[in-house]
């Protein structure tokens, strides 16, 4: 399975210390070695960096590591490939416009024989993930209005990510680069940092930070991966079927609903 990474904050911030942790996984200490790819908001903008090589021995990774492009929601995927072939096509996060803004998509899992309904957003890759996301994006567009709010949005949101779930594991980070939507079948987690900050050691690279030399004490920031990705830190481990909206660092709806229990990617329950 592949590894996500996102990032939600109140003040514009760089992602180095945690895009430095997730990297060595792409290959390293990990088996996501089918490409990786992340994007970083910036107002209305999105940069965006993809590669199908392992990041762990990319240099473009490593140009971006030591970038510290400012954003307040990034979203980060390093991939091990189970559907699709390994090309630049199927790497992600996934991009489209939807009422004059950005959504970015990345999805962890897999869900054999996903067929998208039609409609204006088509997948350019092979892969389910994007089917899922231009099937997403195709139901907003048809069900909400374009002035939704982010409760009305969110509610569509789980209901669209339960019904994937009981096709196989969807784990997934999306955004419009005002919020963040995270949704957990197997493995989640995030961590909110805020004054008074502190230390922190990643855990598949020897490097620290201390964080109360990086920012303000009216910071707040939150990053939520696949797996933890510091070793000194608690972090709050995702439920099956739970479910968290982000803005400007803090959860401002959550939920949780039933899925079905997967192992190995196959369900069990």
């Amino acid at each position: 399975m592949c590894e996500l990474l996102g990032m939600s904050a109140n003040t514009p911030t760089d992602l180095c210390f945690s895009f430095t942790g997730l990297t060595r996984r792409g290959g390293e200490t990990g088996p996501h070695k089918d490409g990786w790819g992340v994007a970083f908001y910036e107002h209305k903008g999105v940069r965006l960096f993809h590669d199908p090589e392992p990041c762990a021995t990319s240099p473009i990774a490593e140009f971006v590591a030591q970038l510290p492009i400012k954003s307040k929601t990034a979203i980060c995927h390093i991939r091990q490939a189970n559907v699709g072939n390994i090309n630049l096509a199927n790497t992600h996060p996934f991009v489209r416009e939807l009422w004059g803004l950005n959504w970015v998509f990345a999805h962890n899992g897999q869900l054999p024989g996903f067929s998208a309904n039609s409609g204006l957003y088509e997948a350019i890759g092979d892969t389910d993930s994007e089917a899922m996301f231009c099937d997403i994006m195709n139901q907003l567009r048809h069900t909400l209005p374009r002035d939704a709010m982010p409760d009305q949005l969110a509610h569509t949101l789980v209901t669209l990510a339960e019904g994937y779930a009981q096709q196989g594991v969807f784990n997934c980070l999306l955004s419009n680069g005002d919020w963040l939507f995270s949704f957990c079948t197997t493995k989640m987690a995030s961590i909110t940092r805020r004054a008074p900050f502190g230390p922190a050691v990643l855990k598949d690279v020897e490097v620290a930070v201390d964080f109360a030399a990086e920012t303000t004490p009216n910071d707040i920031v939150s990053v939520i991966a696949t797996e933890p990705l510091t070793s000194d830190e608690a972090w709050d481990v995702y439920q099956r079927g739970e479910w968290k909206l982000w803005q400007q660092g803090e959860v401002i709806a959550c939920g949780k609903v039933d899925v079905p229990v997967y192992e190995n990617g196959q369900r069990v329950g």
